[in-house]
């Protein structure tokens, strides 16, 4: 569990030292309607934009950091992956899948569900749009350091595999997503293609959203264009700002910090599961 050091020291990343909610959604329903759809790509502000809407009142919306707290959603994501790969689901499909994982939620934010900017709004298509975009250079650089945390090669070849129930699907995912964001598997190559993915993606949903249903918005401008969108009263306090990238630093060292630790439980316990196992045999052979 995470300690108040921690959640001071790694804000809203605290989540990946909290106890995992072990939630199966696999036939969920829809128990609150989907409202706002906010689809700017991973390091445009999700963080805050996930804080600003729970302060207006939204329920639960949804960002990455919510699989870290229940991780078996990231199987769930993967499957709609896999279909969007295939191109193998209707209409009909997208809105079953996204009512049972989603169902809870009122808004979604960050990745992976900027992926199925398309899905989403054709499944909810009385949910609002919202579309943050930061300066590319800006934006460039930070994306480039979530690559490089999740790609890098001990989380990806190491503590995939040593810890796969929590660590291996959660950047499972990471990897996912960002293959098919990116167009590549390969990370030097995700860091040449980002530019021209992040220019398409705004592009295409500018062109797919009529005017009216879409809210560009400058997280600088503060509380005022985001409320008169939404129709909602403008909050008393300031206008959220967080996960800046020395947040992110930190929250990669406390993922790989639980890896770690769960990589060594679970060695530990296959090597003396081996050697109970090869103790009877020998018993047996004997």
């Amino acid at each position: 569990m995470a300690t108040q050091s921690d959640r001071e020291r790694l804000g809203k990343w605290a989540v990946v030292l909290e106890e995992d909610a072990n939630i199966d959604r696999h036939g969920a329903h829809r128990i609150v309607p989907m409202q706002v759809l906010s689809l700017g790509p991973s390091r445009t502000g999700t963080f805050s934009v996930q804080e600003a809407l729970t302060i207006l009142g939204y329920r639960d919306p949804y960002h990455f950091s919510s699989i870290m707290a229940n991780v078996k959603d990231a199987d769930m994501w993967q499957e709609a992956l896999a279909a969007k790969r295939r191109g193998s689901w209707i209409a009909q499909e997208w809105r079953q899948h996204f009512d049972a994982l989603l169902g809870h939620t009122a808004a979604v934010t960050d990745a992976p569900s900027m992926v199925f900017w398309k899905e989403l709004i054709e499944a909810y298509p009385e949910a609002k749009v919202v579309l943050v975009e930061r300066d590319e250079d800006k934006w460039f650089k930070s994306v480039s350091l979530l690559l490089d945390g999740t790609l890098n090669p001990v989380a990806r070849y190491v503590f995939r595999f040593t810890d796969p129930l929590w660590f291996g699907r959660v950047m499972g995912l990471g990897a996912t997503w960002m293959e098919m964001f990116f167009g590549s598997r390969d990370l030097e190559q995700m860091k040449r293609n980002a530019r021209a993915a992040y220019r398409k993606h705004y592009a295409d949903i500018r062109a797919a959203v009529p005017k009216e249903r879409l809210l560009e918005l400058e997280l600088s401008s503060g509380w005022r264009p985001l409320c008169e969108f939404l129709g909602k009263p403008v909050p008393d306090v300031a206008f959220p700002k967080l996960n800046e990238a020395a947040a992110l630093e930190r929250a990669f060292g406390a993922l790989m910090g639980r890896a770690l630790k769960y990589s060594a439980f679970n060695l530990a316990t296959v090597l003396g599961m081996g050697a109970v196992i090869g103790g009877l045999v020998w018993r047996l052979s004997g």
